[in-house]
């Protein structure tokens, strides 16, 4: 019988979920690029695949939970499955209830996940009909993009397993990390997302080597990253940055729009002694001089944090603390979590765990601080006119972000009377009104 040619066989279809952060969502894009490049197809739904490859996520019990509910539903829905990610660390846990799944790998464990696919479903692969673009597979709109600049981390933080799931750090080369972006910007990018486990670590494992793009010598450091991505001409937003001294040097190139005015720090909490019972990076530090000398070298910065309430031995003083230091801090964005236990964290062997009720009467109180600050801050910005980047558009109403807004995590500025506009828009717009946590705005000719 004839062999059939690559156009009539039967190209493999994948199924992918992706679970976590937004590091993971980089993993789980270059493992479709790479699967992508190879001839496979993705599927949209889990009747149509071959197999389903599921990203999970393992920080928290909660992540845990979803991360077993997902694997659960994708055998049920399709029966071959393949998993990857945080959770794929703890490969017992996974077999324990999942027995049926078919590989089990680690967090960026390219080689791995793409050598289970073979395995389980080979390739079908034509140069002259699998065509990848040159800035690969991507899981977010194509207006912006998650660019991440290393994996793993070296932080100790006591409830955090992060280091032992994911491995130390270790940093991609300046000119590789500067060359995706530019072929990301090429392809229509307006924003570039900078992410990492702890972004101003950057290079630290390298000895900040040096290397060379656009004819100029760059160091695989935190200053020359944001330099060099602010050459490209887009907005770029740094996330996860720890507050260490360097830090201070990116401030002027916010000032100048190089970079957006815009530095998500994983405060965690305000009270020295509660930081010191973390193990958190930079916890001796007066953060809040920091802030003021920030601000005053670029009033329109804005910031965005996470804090952890409930942490184990956590006094009503030291959460008193914890909202002091917002009410000076007065933070633009905020997030919050109930402490959890984390299976290895070293937090688990501290004494004087906070009872649940007393952890969601602080988270209470703590959100509605916040809210009251975001309020007035967002309040002040009613009048001002701002340019704006487009992500939806709903019948007559267009949802964007400004430059103090980063997509799923912050609030939004509704448009109305905005149909003409469409995603990936640039817009400019008054705003008119505000609430807690969004905005609304009016599109100005």
């Amino acid at each position: 019988m004839p062999r059939l040619s690559p156009a009539k066989q039967r190209i493999p279809k994948i199924g992918f979920v992706s679970l976590g952060c937004p590091k993971a969502l980089v993993d789980s894009e270059r493992i479709l690029t790479r699967l992508r490049a190879e001839g496979y197809e993705v599927s949209p739904t889990y009747e149509q695949a071959d197999l389903v490859v599921v990203n999970t996520c393992g920080f928290i019990d909660a992540a845990i939970d979803e991360s077993l509910d997902a694997i659960g539903e994708a055998l049920e829905q399709n029966g071959r499955v393949i998993v990857t990610g945080c959770l794929g660390a703890k490969p017992e846990r996974i077999l324990e209830r999942h027995p049926r799944v078919l590989k089990v790998t680690g967090p960026h464990a390219y080689e791995d996940v793409v050598g289970a696919v073979h395995e389980h479903l080979p390739p079908l692969h034509d140069p002259f009909f699998d065509l990848v673009p040159a800035q690969g597979v991507r899981l977010t709109p194509r207006h912006y993009a998650y660019l991440k600049i290393s994996e793993g981390c070296n932080n100790k933080c006591s409830f955090c397993i992060i280091p032992a799931m994911r491995g130390r750090l270790a940093s991609r080369r300046i000119d590789d990390v500067l060359r995706e972006g530019e072929r990301l910007v090429k392809a229509g990018v307006k924003e570039l997302l900078v992410i990492s486990q702890d972004t101003s670590a950057y290079g630290s494992d390298s000895k900040y080597a040096a290397a060379p793009w656009r004819d100029e010598i760059y160091q695989t450091r935190f200053i020359d990253l944001a330099r060099g991505l602010g050459s490209l001409g887009v907005w770029v937003r740094l996330h996860y940055v720890y507050p260490y001294p360097h830090v201070d040097e990116v401030i002027p190139l916010m000032a100048q729009r190089r970079v957006l005015p815009y530095l998500d720090i994983p405060f965690q909490h305000g009270s020295p002694s509660v930081l010191k019972r973390m193990r958190r990076p930079a916890h001796g530090q007066n953060t809040l001089d920091r802030i003021r000398g920030w601000r005053q070298e670029c009033p329109d910065l804005v910031l965005r944090s996470t804090f952890i309430v409930g942490f184990p031995g956590e006094t009503e003083a030291e959460f008193d603390e914890l909202l002091q230091w917002l009410d000076q801090a007065q933070l633009d964005r905020v997030g919050c979590f109930k402490y959890s236990p984390v299976e290895g964290a070293s937090a688990n062997e501290l004494a004087d765990p906070v009872r649940p009720e007393v952890q969601e009467e602080r988270y209470a109180r703590f959100m509605q601080r916040a809210a009251d600050i975001s309020s007035r801050r967002l309040a002040a910005r009613i009048g001002k006119r701002t340019q704006v980047l487009v992500d939806a558009v709903e019948g007559s109403t267009a949802i964007a972000r400004s430059e103090a807004e980063a997509p799923e995590i912050d609030g939004v500025i509704k448009i109305a009377n905005a149909k003409k506009l469409r995603v990936g828009d640039w817009a400019n717009v008054a705003i008119t009104a505000a609430n807690a946590y969004d905005l609304r705005g009016r599109l100005l000719v």
